[in-house]
């Protein structure tokens, strides 16, 4: 990050702390200091007695300085919860006033700019969460998505688009960043060589990507980022802002017409424009013994081998994404003398602390014991309503009782998947390309509207299999932990896992779902 981009942004935020001071003596109206905040990645809390900042984490990656700042901002700040979003990034909630003012400025010391984290602007750019490490990727994507990271930040300043715009990028191995249905995505090849999607998103009529590039050169993402932004500027609805986002294009324009106009504006950019990135790869000279690596594998199923022989990859995730802030004080002192070790943040609410020899993998193993402990507890939910302005349903109250009652069960792992819970049709845990996803909603009673969910079945985020799920019906949300049990024991009566169950089965499970509907 160049110095004069810090000093910009650091000059910028003198009006965020003036609007900011004057929002919390009740001089702007809550609606007013949205529109204004979220440019700088912050939000007013639901009752706007407190804010949330959003820490622009650049493609997932949160090194040992950052982890340090946070642990100690933390500590100096009193801060209670703490989040890992969709989009990669930390959140840090219930803050006051002066706390959010100072906590946005410290943050430029450490290489973290918190502006387009919210508002209409190109949000944190994702990368594969183990890109560099993962057997099996076709090349590391990383510092390609760091680069279109510094070069969104750099695009902001008086920027105007129709809505937000969110890029990601996939090693090829997995499509955890969701890159065939972003507004733009590169997923890389085995020739070494990025295919580009663009158009695509979930929310409200949600859309597949359209593949505009077959073949471009890694050094030339910045120029896709580019025509991205200019198609969407000059085709982009800026007059009806629920038809804003660039799935809308493959409406207005036709997916022919927008891979015209793309290509055409590429080809333009790349003529006109200097935008080549060159980057150094990124070499793993550290080692590590591989002496009882099957046993030490099998018996902790949290841990990964990398590509590099010797070294692991340890996952965590909290249940629902929010871990208990002391994590980041025993992981930064768990890990800082530790050669080559890095934190990776996942798009599914976890993180990966990667580069471990086996020993240093026990080390991590057990301050995480928290983790998610099966699949069902691996599960996604958004910050939910009680948190978030515009939300409906309160995910991560729902997801914690779900899974206390189903504890009761004992289910075996795999009697449940992991389930997807979005708060509001905005879509930010994916529900809808889930196997099992939730929206929240409201459903008629007697009594008048309760808190409800939505389900959907059979979604699928998988590259070249992407389905959005079918939407069955709303459930009370009293009554959704029963379902999940019922689930449970017809899959474990069956002798199989739930997808296995439902391949075979997907009527009796809408048969189950109904008698809750």
């Amino acid at each position: 990050m160049t110095q004069e981009l810090r000093e910009e942004y650091r000059e910028e935020l003198k009006a965020f702390k003036e609007k900011t001071k004057a929002f919390y003596k009740g001089e702007v109206p809550v609606a007013e200091y949205k529109g204004f905040s979220g440019y700088y990645g912050s939000y007013a809390q639901r009752g706007a007695s407190a804010s949330m900042l959003r820490l622009r984490m650049t493609a997932g990656d949160l090194d040992k300085d950052k982890l340090k700042f946070i642990a100690d901002s933390i500590e100096k700040y009193k801060i209670d919860k703490a989040h890992f979003t969709t989009c990669q990034t930390v959140q840090l909630h219930n803050l006051s006033c002066e706390a959010v003012c100072s906590l946005i400025e410290e943050a430029i010391d450490h290489d973290i700019i918190t502006r387009g984290g919210g508002g209409d602007f190109p949000r944190n750019t994702m990368c594969a969460p183990l890109s560099g490490v993962e057997q099996g990727e076709a090349f590391d994507v990383m510092p390609y998505a760091k680069a279109a990271g510094e070069y969104a930040l750099g695009l902001m300043k008086g920027l105007k688009l129709p809505r937000k715009l969110k890029v990601a990028f996939s090693n090829g191995v997995q499509n955890k960043t969701h890159a065939t249905f972003r507004d733009l995505g590169f997923v890389a090849k085995k020739n070494g060589m990025f295919e580009v999607y663009c158009a695509g998103g979930l929310g409200v009529k949600p859309k597949f990507g359209v593949k505009v590039v077959e073949d471009i050169e890694p050094k030339k993402v910045l120029y896709c980022l580019q025509t991205m932004v200019d198609v969407f500027k000059e085709h982009g609805n800026y007059k009806q802002r629920g038809a804003s986002r660039t799935r809308f294009l493959q409406d207005t324009m036709g997916v022919e017409g927008l891979q015209k106009a793309f290509a055409e504006k590429l080809s333009e950019n790349l003529d006109k424009l200097s935008l080549d990135v060159e980057v150094q790869p990124i070499e793993i000279t550290k080692t590590g013994s591989t002496e009882g690596k099957e046993a030490f594998l099998a018996e902790n199923k949290r841990v990964i081998a990398q590509k590099q022989e010797g070294l692991y990859a340890v996952s965590y995730y909290p249940i629902g994404g929010t871990p208990d802030v002391s994590l980041f004080h025993k992981l930064y002192n768990t890990i800082k003398d530790m050669d080559a070790v890095s934190v990776r943040i996942a798009p599914d609410e976890g993180i990966y602390i990667i580069n471990l020899t086996m020993e240093e993998a026990k080390k991590v193993l057990d301050i995480t014991k928290d983790s998610a402990t099966n699949t069902f507890e691996h599960s996604t939910a958004c910050i939910g309503a009680d948190v978030c302005q515009v939300g409906i349903g309160k995910s991560q109250i729902m997801l914690q009782k779900c899974i206390e009652r189903v504890r009761k069960e004992d289910f075996p792992d795999g009697a449940l998947p992991e389930i997807h819970i979005s708060g509001c049709p905005s879509s930010c845990a994916a529900h809808q390309t889930a196997l099992i996803g939730l929206r929240g909603g409201k459903k008629p009673s007697a009594d008048g509207p309760q808190d409800a969910f939505t389900l959907y079945l059979n979604g699928s985020d998988l590259q070249g299999q992407e389905t959005m799920g079918e939407e069955i019906g709303a459930m009370y949300t009293k009554d959704i932990p029963e379902f999940f049990v019922k689930l449970g024991k017809t899959v474990v009566e069956a002798g199989t896992d739930y997808e296995t169950f439902y391949q075979k089965n997907p009527e009796k499970v809408k048969e189950i779902a109904k008698e809750f509907i």
